[in-house]
């Protein structure tokens, strides 16, 4: 399919709209955003209602006769399927954010290993993350499905684009479907960029002025993001020293923990 299909600023029809559902259904699917039924991806139709993925089936492997409409509080106008319970995370987006025409979720690998280890990308490492997106908080686990995860969710959703979800996976959201699912692409992308240099052993971070020029740029490159730039937030080379401190690491092998061990038994036996 045609990417211009899902041009941003598009007038479309409901039957575009369940095309092009499908279509980045197949593509975050193909990409391993998501595997077996997980996800789900939304298209905010008018004012009031909601079109979206149905729950228990493959983002892969949908046709738009799959899909069901939905009025602003979840209830089913249309459609031969159920909606996924997950759509309360998608229409409190749409209720605080009228800029929003689009959500995707999904649990793309290094992104998800983020949220799960509790680690918001928040380092000024490249500059295409800091036009995009800005900074990409990590929100509480909440229970899918449930108002937890949509109460996790509320104090940051008219502040951020991307957002990883504790434990679970990462939500985006954008004017139109594309956006929302080029943010999805951002943040995976940032995320292994962020990994692999923790494996390297080490990140070179921009300045706190770089990021500055970068946001000047935003308007340049005609970016509209909700993401604002606090303090701390992104982790800038000058700001770094005052980031919260991670404990060191080091890794020693079974014997050496047992001789360690052994050593520490001794020592103390010695002082009585």
């Amino acid at each position: 399919m045609n990417t211009d299909s899902i041009s941003p600023g598009a007038i479309k029809s409901e039957d575009e709209h369940r095309r092009d559902i499908c279509t980045v259904g197949r593509w975050i699917h193909s990409r391993s955003f998501v595997v077996a039924t997980d996800g789900n991806i939304s298209v905010r139709l008018d004012s009031r209602r909601v079109l979206t993925s149905p729950t228990g089936m493959s983002k892969g492997m949908m046709v738009p006769d799959d899909l069901v409409v939905t009025d602003m509080r979840g209830k089913k106008i249309a459609g031969r399927r159920e909606a996924s319970s997950e759509l309360a995370m998608h229409l409190l987006i749409y209720n605080r954010r009228p800029d929003v025409y689009a959500v995707v979720h999904a649990h793309p690998p290094a992104a998800t290993a983020h949220a799960a280890a509790g680690i918001p990308l928040n380092k000024a490492l490249l500059s295409e993350l800091i036009i995009a997106l800005g900074c990409i908080p990590v929100a509480e686990y909440g229970t899918p499905g449930t108002q937890e995860l949509s109460d996790a969710l509320e104090p940051m959703v008219q502040h951020y684009d991307a957002i990883l979800l504790a434990n679970h996976g990462v939500v985006t959201c954008g004017p139109d479907l594309l956006n929302a699912f080029f943010r999805m692409e951002t943040v995976e992308h940032f995320a292994q960029v962020s990994l692999m240099t923790e494996l390297l052993g080490k990140q070179v971070l921009l300045s706190g002025r770089d990021v500055e020029k970068l946001l000047v740029a935003r308007a340049r490159y005609g970016t509209s993001t909700a993401s604002t730039v606090i303090p701390g937030c992104p982790i800038t080379s000058d700001n770094a020293g005052n980031a919260e401190c991670r404990p060191e690491r080091i890794s020693v092998t079974r014997e050496e923990l047992e001789a360690m061990i052994e050593e520490a038994v001794r020592k103390d036996r010695a002082l009585r």
